[in-house]
């Protein structure tokens, strides 16, 4: 497992590097948008500019979750980078929802009979050059992403896949517009509506995720049932309840009690504690929150001092 500040090392250098492909798209985008008269690739143009965008707010947001924990971040600061993922998600479906708009627009108005212009050869070509970079782009960073398990960077990768496939439905809409002539122009817009719902649906995954770790929503239930079963790997312990688990940043928190025979020595049940942790920890990796509360074993439904034990109910 790669410490944090190689993590952050990573982290920035495949941001920095997505920054410069984006720069690049945004500004040649732009351009042939323009002088090859393409909304839909102006449209991806404005979609370069918000990963553009996106890319600072990680850079930003990366930085302050790699501080460690404070006297008012007890916890650290993971949630800086669940912030940056959703930050990352909103400016998608802003976009998403601006391209729907521009391209239903230019729709209604082929509709009602108003010409639109067939886009030039120049805009098919930067839509095949956005579509080879992007999905360059998609494939480094989300492999970066997955090593370093960072949520942010893989909300990123996606928002350059987004654009990759944002620039495919550009250039079907405008090689079937520059094909057919005029009189099929609306495929530009058309493409880029269709592209649009690819790009609200992966805005809408990575807000709801986001959110739901903001909210403190709880780990799903195949995780916390391998937390229960790591518990109770260990010799005496049982009955593992008030079991809570929350995702901080690229980090987890578990917090349960669970019971151990009420006989035992104080020193027993550490060692026992530590064992448990030390195992959680290897599983979900060595920065995991980790917080155990010992409770006696039950006998005939509640709690015995071990002075009152026969010899029978005593642990072995």
């Amino acid at each position: 497992m790669i410490d944090m500040k190689q993590r952050e090392r990573r982290i920035y250098r495949v941001t920095l590097a997505g920054s410069v492909t984006n720069v690049v798209l945004l500004v040649f985008k732009f351009v042939c948008g323009i002088l090859g008269g393409s909304a839909a690739m102006i449209a991806d143009a404005v979609h370069s500019l918000s990963d553009f965008l996106t890319d600072v707010v990680v850079l930003v947001f990366v930085r302050l979750s790699s501080k460690p924990e404070d006297k008012d971040h007890a916890y650290g600061h993971g949630k800086y980078e669940t912030l940056a993922t959703s930050l990352v998600g909103l400016s998608l479906l802003v976009v998403g929802v601006m391209i729907m708009y521009q391209g239903a627009r230019d729709i209604v108005l082929a509709m009602l009979g108003h010409p639109l212009k067939s886009p030039g050869m120049i805009a098919l070509a930067a839509a095949i050059v956005s579509i080879l970079l992007k999905e360059w782009t998609y494939r480094f960073t989300m492999s970066v992403g997955r090593s370093c398990q960072s949520q942010a960077v893989i909300a990123n990768a996606w928002h350059h896949r987004s654009d990759a496939l944002s620039s495919v439905g550009t250039a079907l809409g405008i090689g079937g517009a520059i094909l057919f002539g005029t009189e099929w122009a609306v495929l530009d817009p058309i493409a880029a509506v269709v592209v649009s719902v690819f790009i609200l649906r992966t805005a809408w995954t990575m807000v709801k995720e986001s959110a739901g770790e903001l909210l403190e929503q709880s780990l799903p239930d195949e995780v916390e049932r391998e937390i229960e079963s790591i518990v109770m790997s260990d010799s005496i312990s049982s009955e593992v309840h008030h079991l809570r688990t929350r995702r901080i940043g690229n980090h987890i928190a578990i917090e349960m009690h669970l019971r151990m025979p009420g006989d035992i020595t104080l020193y027993e049940s550490h060692q026992h504690a530590s064992w448990i942790e030390q195992q959680l920890r290897h599983r979900f990796g060595s920065d995991t929150y980790i917080g155990l509360h010992v409770e006696p074993q039950k006998v005939e439904g509640r709690y015995v001092s071990p002075s009152d034990l026969s010899d029978g109910e005593k642990s072995t």
